[in-house]
This record gives C-alpha cells, structure tokens and sequence, in this order.
C-alpha cells in the first residue's frame, strides 16, 4: 500500500480548525493530517523560545508523517516561530519541504479591503505583543494603519461553548470600544485569531454594519490554492485521496468534542506524544 503524502496542519489546540475546515472545503481533494498540540495549549503566553520549540516539534512530527508541507495554522506559532522554521529548521533538516504560516496571506488580503486605510485587528495578547502584523503591514500594505486590539475574554468563551448571551456580548462592545477609542475611522476589523470565526455571527451584530469584517480562515484557503498553483512542483508530492486524520497530543474525547464545534461535523482524534 503506498504511503499517503498529506498537507499537514498545525496548531497549539482548536482554533486552526476553523482554518482546516475552510482549507478543506475549497481543496477536498488533497489528504490532511491535523495535528493540535492541546497538552501544551496556550502558546500566547508562553515565550519565544518555548513557541519555537513547540512548533518546531509539531512541524517536525508531521514532516515524518511524510507530509510535504505544513500550514502553522496558529497566529502566535506563525509570529514566533515560522521564520526560524523556514530560514534554519528547513534548510538543515528538510529542505524539499515547505513551511506555511497564517499572517501574511492574511495581511495580503487587507490592502484591498479598506476605503479609509485605518483597519483594526482583533487578535490574542500573544499575538498582539508580538507586532508581527504591524510588520508585515509595512512590508505588504505600507499605507495602510492598523489598531491593534488584544481581546483575552473571548477564546476562554469559545472554549467554553459560550458562542452565545450576555457575557460574550458584553466583551464585544467593551473591545470594539477600545478600537474605536484608538481611531474614529476604521472601516474594516480583521478577526486574527482562529476562535473568532465560531462568533463571527455574533461580532456582526454588534459592529455598525458599515464595518467590514475579515475573518482569518477565510483568507488562508484561497490563498493556499494560489500557492499550491505556483508551485506544482510542491503540489504535485500531495497525495489526493480525500482522507484525513486527526491528531491531539492531550485527551482524544476533549478534543473530539470541542472538534465538533470548530469543525461542524463529528472527529476521531488520536493521541500522540511529540
């Protein structure tokens, strides 16, 4: 039986599901392996080198899963540790192989969007301490401004199911007006954190509906597809049988029951130490 050679996909827990799912539905033909590091879950308070050590490890486990290529579906692991990845990692061990992250296809997309060129980003501390998309904003959209605005309340309500009811929409309003006291004029929010996509509905609701808001998983599959149709050369080493698997390095029945939510169809997890 030949081994299949899938796309992989990394992250520190749940929210890259929401990636995953919208990867999947515009490329269903590839083979997938999820791999959700929940043992060690968060990484937006953990330190570089801790970032970089973890997501070096899901990388490489994948990698001898005999994947091709990785997508570090986590904005905190892509801002930390995809660099290092890429430019040492790579090179020294699996230079055939490629490294995907999540921030610029993302700030790639923003440029388009805007009208006042004042956009906000709704994001993890984590994610937001670690400026990596006020960088690549200056590299991809120099004349655009980004308000960047750390939400800490609303991953804890996603995992905690609450997508719903008051609390949630109280840290909604209390956020939105934080960004907004830091610029009257954005027209566009960019959700740069995995979880959001499961309130999406919600942040709509309670944003004027002149505001146009990005949800991250719905920018890196398109852009996926683009890469994959620059580089035959990579696209061709993925197995295309539709299969997929599931991987968590902390409990199987935790996680399959969170999956469900992010991914909106029923998951079997299986365990692996990294």
């Amino acid at each position: 039986m030949t081994q299949s050679s899938p796309i992989g996909i990394f992250d520190s827990g749940f929210g890259g599901l929401t990636i995953f799912k919208q990867i999947r539905q515009l490329l269903p033909q590839y083979d997938y392996i999820y791999l959700g590091d929940n043992a060690r879950t968060p990484y937006g308070n953990r330190s570089f080198e801790a970032v970089l050590k973890f997501a070096t490890e899901g990388v490489d486990y994948l990698f001898k899963q005999n994947c091709p290529l990785v997508v570090i579906a986590c904005n905190t692991a892509s801002a930390k540790a995809l660099r290092s990845i890429q430019q040492q990692y790579l090179p020294a061990h699996c230079p055939e192989r490629r490294a995907l992250g999540v921030i610029r296809p993302t700030v790639e997309a923003i440029a388009g969007h805007t009208s006042t060129n004042s956009v906000a980003l709704w994001a993890t501390q984590g994610t937001v301490r670690s400026d990596s998309f006020t960088i690549e904003i200056a590299k991809h959209a120099p004349g655009v401004k980004l308000v960047q605005q750390a939400c800490p309340m609303l991953v804890p309500l996603v995992e905690a199911g609450e997508l719903e009811g008051g609390g949630l929409k109280y840290f909604i309003k209390k956020y939105w007006g934080q960004t907004k006291a830091q610029s009257p004029n954005i027209d566009t929010l960019l959700l740069a954190c995995t979880h959001y996509p499961l309130i999406l509905p919600q942040i709509k609701a309670l944003l004027p509906e002149s505001v146009r808001i990005l949800s991250q998983d719905e920018l890196v599959a398109p852009s996926l597809k683009e890469y994959l149709t620059r580089h035959p050369e990579h696209e061709i080493k993925i197995s295309k049988n539709g299969g997929c698997r599931f991987l968590t390095t902390d409990a199987c029945q935790h996680f399959d029951h969170l999956g469900e939510i992010f991914m909106g169809q029923k998951i079997a997890s299986e365990k692996v130490d990294l």
